[in-house]
């Protein structure tokens, strides 16, 4: 099972190969509540880890997605544009907002594993 790694803000990275599939977690779409505008990068935009790299809208608020690692991004989920709602019901499947071809693998080693993230969402509540 391909492993998937979080920050603090709430961003997933799952690694495919040398690409970083990345999104935010179902926590994250809970507390945002019903996605209704997803603003996605251009492909080949280079991002910097801790950078903006998308917008999400919902009835709730406004929010920035940072980049989780620095990398090129390769592909967007052009599904978003049609279907917001989808972050909402499958945020770490198919609410993926991009993929990102790495420009430093090592960054993965600062991320926290499911277990580290579980631990931190205890903390917020």
């Amino acid at each position: 099972m391909t492993s998937v790694r979080y920050t603090k803000d709430h961003e997933y990275v799952r690694v495919e190969g040398d690409v970083a599939v990345v999104g935010i977690s179902d926590y994250a779409q809970q507390q945002l509540g019903d996605v209704v505008f997803v603003e996605l990068p251009e492909i080949g935009k280079v991002v910097t880890k801790g950078g903006e790299a998308a917008v999400v809208e919902s009835v709730k608020a406004a929010s920035e997605v940072y980049a989780p690692l620095s990398g090129e991004v390769v592909e967007v989920n052009s599904e978003l544009e049609g279907a917001p709602g989808l972050v909402n019901e499958a945020p770490e499947g198919k609410g993926w907002f991009m993929k990102l071809k790495l420009s430093n693998p090592a960054e993965l080693d600062e991320l926290l594993n499911e277990h580290a993230y579980k631990d931190f969402l205890d903390t917020l509540a």
